[in-house]
């Protein structure tokens, strides 16, 4: 865990350190790294998440050892060389200019802003503020970051494949096991913010289609007994092509092309938050956005029937088993199954959890939890001056 200071921007600073560990050890240059990983067919990648950074990797197995001593060389001795620092930089800044140009992603971050104060990981800045910190981020921060977040505190490996256990183990002591660990400060906040519902419009101009975001603060996670069945719940209304607002909004109505409904951000160290996203045309927004709020109110009023329920139960099993199917997939779930401090054994532990929902535990979690006269909206895109202006 790396613990960015989010009110602080460093999340973007620890975006450029994800970015320059594949650019050149102080031992070898990113194109000597690059021969050896291309040669062997393998691919090695570093991520920022939030709170953590991670990698991930791929190759055969008697190339294992050595790919994992490059992982280690590159997370424990990067070069942070200037010429790439500013390249790295560069394409973070074209990547929120990018986002930009997005209603989706725009719509989605104003709803964030409503729902959590900067300090929260599920707070997105507006692309101004991202712009602006990264005009002044320097070098010396980065390699700062580096050295105080980035160590073997809270270190997980997830491996799966044809393993030479011993041989893994070994590589991983001589070159991990005297890896420092980093003591840093948890200063991200764990809560929403506490504001009376209203309506963000970030206005884009020229476009066709306005993105709606509408949704309410969760005091849930992950690891609460509430979080599958509230899962479920969200999911029979909008988590594929059969849910309710696709088949009601979409299929009967016509508003639209894409609609759907989830629970975002929610960790078992922080709460996140309930989300109903809709893509509307500039002429259907208030009519498509009463049409979504009405199903929404009669989704939470009469609840879900119990075909619903074993439909979904069965959905959400069968692609969560579908998914360990392959090395990657297997290797994923396990590594968000230990970062959840769940274990391995949760991978069989899952299916079992949502078989057993029943229909009372839905309808009882959602009287707790989901109530759509909470909602905050956020519209991004082109609309007509009297909605632009609220």
């Amino acid at each position: 865990m790396t613990f960015p200071d989010f009110a602080a921007g460093e999340e973007l600073v620890q975006e450029l350190v994800m970015g320059l560990l594949d650019k050149g050890t102080r031992r070898r240059d990113r194109f000597a790294i690059a021969r050896i990983v291309d040669d062997r067919g393998a691919q090695l990648r570093f991520y920022a998440d939030g709170i953590r950074c991670g990698f991930y990797g791929r190759a055969l197995r008697e190339d294992v050892p050595e790919l994992m001593a490059i992982l280690a060389e590159q997370l424990r001795e990067p070069l942070f060389d200037a010429d790439e620092f500013e390249k790295a930089r560069a394409h973070l800044i074209a990547r929120v200019r990018r986002s930009m140009e997005s209603t989706g992603s725009q719509a989605s971050a104003a709803l964030s802003r409503r729902l959590f104060p900067p300090e929260h990981p599920n707070h997105t800045p507006a692309p101004e503020t991202q712009l602006e910190r990264l005009a002044t981020v320097t070098l010396d921060e980065v390699r700062a970051f580096h050295e105080r977040h980035v160590g073997a505190n809270a270190l997980n490996l997830a491996v799966a494949g044809d393993v030479d256990l011993p041989a893994m183990e070994a590589v991983l002591r001589a070159h991990l096991a005297d890896w420092p660990a980093v003591d840093v400060p948890a200063r991200f906040g764990k809560d929403g913010a506490d504001l009376p519902p209203g309506r963000t419009v970030v206005p884009m101009p020229d476009r066709d289609n306005v993105d709606v975001r509408m949704g309410h603060g969760l005091a849930v996670r992950r690891q609460d007994a509430d979080y599958i069945p509230l899962y479920l719940a969200t999911y029979i209304l909008g988590g594929n092509f059969s849910a309710r607002l696709m088949t009601t909004i979409r299929d009967e109505m016509g508003l639209t092309y894409g609609i759907h409904a989830g629970l975002v951000g929610i960790s078992t160290l922080y709460h996140g938050y309930w989300q109903v996203g809709v893509t509307l045309s500039r002429e259907n927004v208030e009519r498509g956005i009463e049409a979504t709020l009405d199903q929404v109110r009669r989704f939470t009023d009469e609840g879900v029937t119990a075909d619903e329920l074993e439909e979904k139960k069965t959905t959400i099993t069968g692609s969560f088993e579908v998914g360990l199917a392959t090395t990657n997939g297997l290797a994923t779930a396990l590594l968000k199954s230990l970062e959840r401090g769940f274990g391995p054994g949760y991978l069989d532990r899952f299916p079992r959890e949502v078989a057993a929902v029943d229909l009372d535990t839905v309808h009882a979690a959602m009287q707790r939890h989901l109530d759509p006269r909470r909602f905050h909206l956020a519209l991004a895109g082109t609309l007509p001056e009297a909605d632009a202006a609220s």
